[in-house]
C-alpha cells in the first residue's frame, strides 16, 4: 500500500503541493493532472529528490528519512521523462551498475539481470551500446533498470512519451506484468487516458497543486470535476 499523507511542497510563494493525500492499494496506480499540476513534484517527493511537509509511507515503512539512494536500496525504482541510461555502456551494463550498488550475490544478480532482459524483450540487444537504441528500446532498457535488485515500488513518470499506439499498448502489457514478476506496486504518471484507463485501477488526479479526485480509475474519469480540469469537458451547468 501507498500511502502519501497531506504532501506539501513550497517553492518560494508559489505553493507546488497543497496538503494532498492519497492512498493506493492496487498493484498499478496513476496519476494524472494538466501541465504544473504537481504530478512530477509529488513523483520528486517520493523518490526523495524534494523535501515535503507530511509522509509517504509504502507497506507500512515511512520512507521520509530515506535519501535517494537509501531508497534505492529499500527497493524504489524510478522512470524519469527523459532516460537515465548511459550511452556509452551497453544494455546489460546500464542494468549492472544498479545492480552493482544493491545487495545480492554475483549468481543472483546474473541471474536478476539475465531475466529483466528477457521480459523486456532485450536479452538479443544485451550487448549493444545504449547509443545505437531506438527511443522504444531505450525506454524498454530503462523499464528493465526497474525490474532489478527486489523492486518494492516502480515509479514510472511518462513512460510511453514519444511511442506509437503498439509500442505503448507493448509497454502497458509490460507495466502489468511488473507486480507478478517482482511483487512490487506500480505508480505510473501518463497523458495517454487511454493507456492510464488500461493499466491503472486507481487514479489520483491533481491541480494546481491540489488532488481534485481520487479512486477507482473509470470513476475518477467520469466525475465532472476531473473532465473539465484535465480533459477540457466543462461541468454541468457551468
Amino acid at each position: 500500500m501507498i500511502e502519501l499523507e497531506k504532501l506539501t511542497v513550497k517553492f518560494g510563494g508559489v505553493t507546488a503541493l497543497d496538503h494532498v493525500s492519497a492512498r493506493f492499494e492496487k498493484p498499478v496506480s496513476g496519476i494524472i493532472g494538466p501541465n504544473g499540476a504537481g504530478k512530477t513534484t509529488t513523483m520528486n517527493v517520493i523518490s526523495g529528490f524534494l523535501r515535503a511537509t507530511g509522509r509517504v509511507c509504502v507497506d507500512g515503512v515511512d520512507l521520509g528519512g530515506l535519501s535517494p539512494h537509501r531508497r534505492t536500496r529499500w527497493g524504489l525504482r524510478r522512470c524519469f521523462q527523459q532516460e537515465q541510461i548511459a550511452d556509452d555502456l551497453s544494455v546489460a551494463d546500464n542494468l549492472q551498475v544498479l545492480l552493482d550498488a544493491l545487495p545480492g550475490t554475483r549468481t543472483e544478480k546474473r541471474a536478476d539481470l539475465d531475466s529483466a532482459l528477457d521480459v523486456t524483450g532485450l536479452s538479443a540487444r544485451a550487448d549493444t551500446p545504449a547509443s545505437e537504441l531506438n527511443t522504444y528500446e531505450r525506454r524498454l532498457t530503462d523499464l528493465a533498470r526497474c525490474l532489478v535488485g527486489r523492486p518494492r515500488l516502480v515509479v514510472l513518470d511518462e513512460p510511453a512519451g514519444g511511442l506509437g499506439p503498439s509500442e505503448t499498448a507493448h509497454l502497458g502489457d509490460l507495466i502489468l506484468s511488473i507486480a507478478v514478476l517482482t511483487g512490487a506496486q506500480t505508480l505510473v504518471i501518463d497523458h495517454d487516458v487511454d493507456l492510464i484507463s488500461r493499466i491503472c485501477e486507481q487514479t489520483l488526479v491533481l491541480d494546481f497543486g491540489r488532488r481534485i479526485a481520487c479512486g477507482e480509475t473509470a470513476a475518477v474519469l467520469e466525475d465532472p470535476k476531473v473532465r473539465a480540469a484535465y480533459l477540457g469537458i466543462a461541468e454541468e451547468g457551468a
